[in-house]
Order: structure tokens, then C-alpha cells, then sequence
């Protein structure tokens, strides 16, 4: 294999099935010369998607993998019952060392179990997070915990925070990320006990702490890395989602409501499309989950192939980056 960097994919979940993830990996394929990518899943169900480009490239291969986790599965059913699904087989690699990394679109929850349950912890990390790049005002911003933890200490949030200037500072190229928490208001009375506790933590850190940032400043590029327990970071994402959504939805109503409106449409047509660009989710998919002991990136399960190959992206620059052991050394640095 020479210096390629080996990723695993899990080919069978997602919501919109293997012809996305091989589409996803063949694109990826031609954009990283150094990649290989081992599909895993039913191979009646993938050989047929990759036998028109049989030949093409040998950086491929298909590894079996019998079963699928269910989106909707429980993760402990999916952790006890599903031993050979396309999901577990894809992280056993990584635990192996047959892969650098695993992406998948499946169920989160299966996805978070699964991971810790096979790769562990870092030393010095007691929870995974889910992070994942958002788009802000001329730029983006990491956010984390987006849901994997309801209930964090203050111990959690700074091991949030550590991991979350590791990533932006290998995916956004960053030499010095801000860091904020997440909070009710900008002073320094407001918050409850655990976010004054972790800002103090914070605060006698080498982290380049910025203090609280409240929701409305989250787009205004006034932190590079926020964080938060996951019940608020959930909240906070769906919530832009959901403004973009509404956003997407007046502006259509708006340019379709009789001939005149059209007109400016079409008028305002490279306007509209550059918006679109710019505010298009898919080049922001791949969360990672951070805090393991190997690499996995969580696409959304609706991801087409675009946003797919957008999340190899990210497996790759952690690939490159050795993201684990940039956590291990940083975890080590803070506790001499």
C-alpha cells in the first residue's frame, strides 16, 4: 500500500443506501491519490455498483460485512446482536489497524456505542463528542457536544474544548483557535455552576480562551471552536437548521408569489445561487466523534453523494493530522 492512507467505509446504512457511498468513494478516489477505501457490506449489493469501473482503479476493494444496523435500532441491540454489520465490521478495522479511519451515515447513536465499545477512550478523555464544522460569517466555527452528552461536568467541557481546538486547528488550518462556552450571556456572573466551574478551568489553561459567547454572536466568527454539553448543542443545531430551512422557504414564497416576483428572480438568479453555495449543509457534513481512540466520522444519514465525500475529506486531514495522538500529546501537556 506504500504511503496510501486506508479508510473504512460503511457502505450499507444511510438513508439513501450503497449507490451514494460508492459514488461518494470513487469521486474521493480521483480527488486523493493516496487514498484507499475498503467498502464494507453485502457484496451482492456492491459488486454490481463497482463492476462498470472493475479495472479503473485498484485502490478499492470490498470487505463483507452480512448485516446492517438499522436507523432506528436501539444501540445496545445493534451493539450485542449486529457483530457482523456492515457498522461494526468498519471500526473493527480501525481497531485492527486495517483502516486509519471509518466514515458512516448510520445511526448515530449505534455509531457512538459501537466506536467506544470496540476502540475506547484516549487516556485522559472519559466521553466522546460529537463535532462538526458550521458555517459563520465569512468563515465557520467547530461546535461540540452536538448530542452524544446531556449531562456534562466542567471536567467535560474542558476535554470538549481541548479536543475541539485540536480539530480546528488540523481542518481549519488555525495556528491559535478562540474557544468560547456556550452560555446564557457574555458577563461573567451568568451560567449555571458547571460553566463558571469550566470557564475557570478554561481560563488557567494554554487553550486561547475567549470567554462566553451567547447564541446570537455563534455566526459572527467570534469564536473558532464552541462548547457546550450535547442536550444545548443539539438544541442549538437543529435550531439552524431549522432557520435555514424557514429561511429557504419565505425566500422561494417571496420569488414565486406572481410574474413581477419571478422576474426578480431571475434578475437576482447568481445572487441566489451563490446564497445557495454558500449556505449548502453538504460541504459541511462529517461530524467527528471525538475523544476515541482511532478515527470515525458520522455522516448525515441523509447525505448524497456530495456531502458523503465531503465527510471522506474530513477522514482524510484527521488521517494526515494523526488527530488521536495530537489529542493524547495536548492531554499530556495540560496535566504536566
Amino acid at each position: 500500500m506504500g504511503n496510501r492512507s486506508v479508510i473504512a467505509l460503511d457502505a450499507m446504512s444511510g438513508d439513501l443506501g450503497p449507490e451514494v457511498v460508492v459514488r461518494a468513494a470513487l469521486a474521493s478516489l480521483d480527488k486523493h491519490p493516496e487514498l484507499e477505501l475498503l467498502l464494507v457490506g453485502k457484496p451482492e449489493a456492491l459488486d454490481p455498483l463497482l463492476a462498470p469501473h472493475a479495472g479503473a482503479d485498484d485502490r478499492v476493494r470490498v470487505v463483507p460485512a452480512s448485516e446492517v444496523v438499522a436507523m432506528s435500532e436501539a444501540p445496545t441491540d445493534a451493539l450485542r446482536r449486529k457483530k457482523d454489520s456492515s457498522m461494526r465490521v468498519a471500526i473493527n478495522l480501525v481497531q485492527s489497524g486495517e483502516a486509519a479511519a471509518c466514515v458512516s451515515a448510520g445511526n448515530t447513536g449505534a455509531l457512538m456505542a459501537t466506536s467506544k465499545f470496540v476502540l475506547k477512550m484516549l487516556p485522559g478523555i472519559d466521553r466522546p463528542a460529537i463535532l462538526a464544522e458550521l458555517p459563520a460569517v465569512d468563515g465557520s466555527f467547530y461546535m461540540l457536544d452536538l448530542g452524544a452528552n446531556t449531562v456534562c461536568t466542567a471536567d467535560h467541557l474542558f476535554q470538549f474544548a481541548l479536543m475541539g481546538s485540536i480539530v480546528a486547528a488540523d481542518l481549519g488550518a488555525l495556528s491559535n483557535p478562540k474557544v468560547a462556552l456556550l452560555n446564557i450571556g457574555a458577563e461573567d456572573t451568568k451560567g449555571n455552576d458547571t460553566v463558571k466551574e469550566a470557564a475557570a478551568i478554561l481560563e488557567a489553561s494554554s487553550l486561547n480562551y475567549t470567554g462566553f459567547i451567547e447564541g446570537n454572536d455563534l455566526y459572527r466568527g467570534r469564536a473558532d471552536v464552541v462548547v457546550t454539553d450535547g442536550f444545548t448543542g443539539n438544541v442549538a443545531l437543529k435550531s439552524m437548521e431549522g432557520m435555514a430551512a424557514m429561511t429557504r422557504f419565505y425566500l422561494r414564497r417571496a420569488f414565486t408569489r406572481n410574474w413581477l416576483a419571478k422576474l426578480q428572480a431571475l434578475l437576482a438568479s447568481p445572487v441566489l445561487k451563490q446564497l445557495a453555495r454558500d449556505t449548502d449543509s453538504r460541504q459541511y457534513n462529517g461530524a467527528t466523534l471525538a475523544g476515541l481512540n482511532g478515527i470515525v466520522i458520522k455522516s448525515h444519514g441523509s447525505a448524497d453523494a456530495i456531502a458523503f465525500q465531503h465527510a471522506i475529506d474530513t477522514a482524510v486531514v484527521e488521517v494526515e493530522n494523526q488527530l488521536p495522538a495530537q489529542i493524547g500529546k495536548l492531554l499530556r501537556k495540560e496535566a504536566a
